[in-house]
């Protein structure tokens, strides 16, 4: 679940440069949204995660928080926190009371091991159109050019005037759609150094698995 919500996040913070038959002002409002998000101290969001398999008949939500900054984040969920200062990562469970210690190997595109790729990841691949212009935000809607793609749309709801996210829809081909519904969208945190490095001594007794 970690590593498929991690994906998930890449596509709502990606910094897209959308070619293609795309709307010109669907591309500016998502150049300005990503431009945003780069150029601030960090960016962090609380949310809840419901997922709907439809062949499965099978529905979920899950509630969790994410901060990043460059290189660097620490994810909460109920069953897993993840901490990666850049170099090495900690991931606790809390029902098994252990943290497993990694570096993560630099392949380049790999999020584990550099997270700020999550804005510059998507240069091409994508068609898009604001398919509403409301009052209160803008719809967007994101088409893979590559028709044997995994997902159908991804759909962004973006708060105005702010350019907050605050609504994220991906639906695949498989029958699931995860729909990602932000509590708090802030760029404001400037977050301290020690929050992306596990601390034991707030997590005595825990089991350490270092694989580094």
């Amino acid at each position: 679940m970690r590593k498929f919500l991690l994906s998930t996040l890449i596509l709502i913070l990606t910094a897209i440069n959308l070619k293609g038959q795309s709307d010109s002002r669907a591309v500016s409002i998502l150049d300005q949204f990503a431009a945003a998000a780069t150029s601030a101290p960090s960016v962090s969001m609380s949310f809840l995660l419901i997922t709907v398999d439809q062949v499965e008949n099978y529905a979920d939500t899950l509630a969790g928080s994410i901060i990043l900054n460059k290189d660097r984040y620490k994810l909460e969920l109920p069953d897993n926190i993840v901490w990666y200062d850049g170099k090495t990562s900690w991931s606790y469970l809390p029902a098994e009371q252990e943290v497993t210690i990694t570096n993560p190997e630099d392949e380049g595109e790999s999020f584990q091991s550099r997270p700020s790729m999550i804005f510059t990841m998507y240069k091409t691949g994508f068609k898009c159109r604001l398919l509403e212009d409301r009052k209160d935000s803008y719809i967007i809607d994101l088409y893979p050019e590559d028709i044997k793609h995994d997902l159908i749309r991804v759909r962004l709801t973006i708060e105005k005037p702010s350019l907050k996210l605050r609504n994220f829809e991906y639906k695949r081909r498989d029958g699931i759609t995860l729909t990602l519904i932000v509590n708090d969208y802030n760029l404001k945190t400037t977050p301290e150094e020690s929050l992306f490095t596990f601390s034991p001594s707030k997590y005595k007794g825990v089991e350490i698995i270092d694989m580094r």
